[in-house]
């Protein structure tokens, strides 16, 4: 098993040794109750380990998006229930952050059915952001591919963290979409980091990948340098009309121990992320959620909604945590 030598007082660790795919494997393949434990003390180790930050996404331009992601209901190409909206007014975003706030959340992240945003589309986005930080609340955007300067304009606006997933492996990346390729990617997290602000990074599992193709997202997103800030895990939501849809020749759902599998191995391999639970979080159930927690899982979204996929209801989280004593809304770093 490869390890990370950590750095106190570093605020972001980098690898001493890279991750590999067979590594991450390695520990994918662990009995479940070795790799628990290692990923608990793990998280024990670099964060408390009963304390969940909650996030609220808002989806402010939705569907009419012209890529062909499989796992998406927003792609234009696919015949599917999602109804193609303008961009939200100012207002509306600006009610929705505050409710969120109000619900708990310390994160409010807005996102956009784009390829990548025209310098024309960014400049209602920054009133946005502008407008969210004012409210005290942490700041993300997930807008697509960004082009040169406009990394330094969202930060400029008081942008926190951008958020652009690396979705798979690079080897399976081509079974589930060819509008943009890999370093497309990889580009984008290179200007964000370059402007200075927080990465948020991570994928979708149970899109047909195997084993090893959890392993090598995992390994990619554990090498990049730094590693992301946040890692959000998403379980795919199989959406009627989309490819991955099982009624139309897609993929069985992942197992959810698997899952869990997964969430272990992005806590063992990226200490100080916080990882996410997205997506999915409602088809896992509860048994599964709280096995991810214990794992190593210290954010989630809150709210009903995620863009246009169902999220379990503030009610039902608030119950959840407040059974398993877990502090939500505060995340408390030991380091």
């Amino acid at each position: 098993m490869q390890s990370i030598t950590m750095v106190r007082g570093d605020p972001q660790p980098k690898p001493t040794v890279r991750w590999s795919v067979d590594g991450v494997e390695s520990l994918l393949a662990l009995p479940m109750n070795d790799l628990l434990r290692t990923a608990h003390e793990t998280h024990r180790a670099h964060h408390d380990p009963n304390a969940v930050q909650l996030s609220t996404l808002l989806s402010i331009k939705t569907g009419g998006c012209p890529e062909d992601c499989g796992y998406c209901p927003q792609a234009a190409r696919y015949h599917t229930n999602v109804v193609s909206e303008d961009l939200l007014p100012l207002d509306a975003v600006v009610t929705a952050a505050a409710a969120a706030r109000a619900a708990g959340a310390s994160r409010f992240c807005i996102g956009a059915a784009w390829r990548g945003p025209r310098d024309r589309d960014l400049e209602p986005v920054l009133a946005m952001v502008r407008e969210v930080k004012a409210l005290g609340l942490e700041t993300c955007a997930t807008l697509g591919m960004l082009k040169a300067g406009q990394a330094e304009r969202l930060r400029d606006a008081g942008l926190d963290y951008y958020n652009h997933n690396l979705d798979t492996s690079p080897e399976f990346y081509g079974e589930v979409i060819t509008t943009r390729d890999y370093r497309d990617r990889l580009d984008t997290l290179d200007r964000v980091r370059a402007a200075g602000m927080h990465v948020c990074c991570g994928g979708i599992v149970g899109m047909g990948e195997s084993r090893r193709g959890r392993a090598g997202l995992i390994a990619q997103l554990a090498n990049l340098d730094p590693y992301p800030e946040s890692v959000p895990i998403n379980s795919l939501v199989q959406v009627e009309g989309t490819p991955l849809h099982a009624q139309f020749g897609g993929v069985t759902a992942i197992d959810p121990i698997e899952f869990v599998r997964t969430i272990a191995a992005a806590r063992i391999t990226m200490p100080r992320a916080m990882v996410r639970l997205s997506a999915g979080r409602r088809e896992l159930g509860d048994a599964a959620q709280v096995l991810c927690y214990f794992a190593g899982a210290n954010s989630v979204f809150y709210g009903d909604k995620l863009l246009t996929t169902g999220n379990p209801d503030f009610d039902a989280d608030r119950d959840l945590f407040e059974r398993l004593g877990i502090n939500a809304g505060i995340h408390a770093g030991l380091e």
